[in-house]
């Protein structure tokens, strides 16, 4: 799989190439994983709920996109990863994709010393009640874009505005919390080398 650490970048310029991108692939074009910060914004999926978007003190961005669920928030200190990647020519399914990229979250966070684990009714990574990271996906002929979102170190205050992926009240943690400082596109290229293992593994 091909790794692109993009830096800091807009969060509706990135999804239009996310979409360009994966309107052109051929069957033999390589799988991509692009490592990215977004400025403050609150992304709202397909299925979102306005009410979710509780209040908006510090006038964020909120953009409705493609993806998959509810409201979530993007901001500095926050490592996206996301996942251009063939499912058709892995040969499995959507249920077996959100697994495996959960598990390269789970197999990250346990190198720090981290428990945690996904939810089967709420896809995601959560240590304890907390969640840490975020999926949002969208699958257009067997091919997928959007992909995974680890708190690193980040202003946390903006979950508090939103029912964050239409959860109400659900805790938001962030690896700061336990001990961990590293820059978020550091945390970027860890969790790539997860998601290339999980992703390519036998089925």
């Amino acid at each position: 799989m091909k790794v692109r650490q993009l830096g800091r970048v807009d969060y509706e310029a990135t999804w239009a190439q996310m979409r360009s991108f994966t309107d052109a692939r051929k069957q033999d074009t390589e799988d991509e994983l692009w490592i990215v910060e977004h400025d403050p914004v609150l992304t709202q999926g397909v299925a979102g709920k306005p009410e979710h978007l509780l209040v908006n003190p510090m006038n964020i961005p909120v953009v409705k996109t493609d993806r998959g669920g509810q409201i979530t928030y993007h901001g500095p200190g926050q490592t996206v990863v996301y996942v251009l990647f063939d499912l058709k020519r892995a040969a499995f399914g959507v249920r077996e994709f959100v697994i495996r990229i959960e598990n390269a979250v789970i197999a990250l966070l346990k190198d720090f010393r981290i428990e945690a684990q996904g939810k089967r009714d709420a896809p995601g990574v959560y240590v304890s009640d907390a969640k840490i990271a975020s999926l949002g996906l969208k699958i257009r002929n067997g091919r997928s874009y959007h992909g995974v979102a680890l708190n690193v170190s980040m202003d946390l205050t903006p979950f508090s505005f939103i029912n964050p992926c239409g959860y109400e009240g659900l805790r938001v943690t962030h690896l700061h919390d336990f001990g961990v400082d590293l820059p978020a596109n550091d945390v970027g290229i860890r969790l790539s080398a997860h998601l290339e293992r999980t992703l390519t593994a036998p089925t």
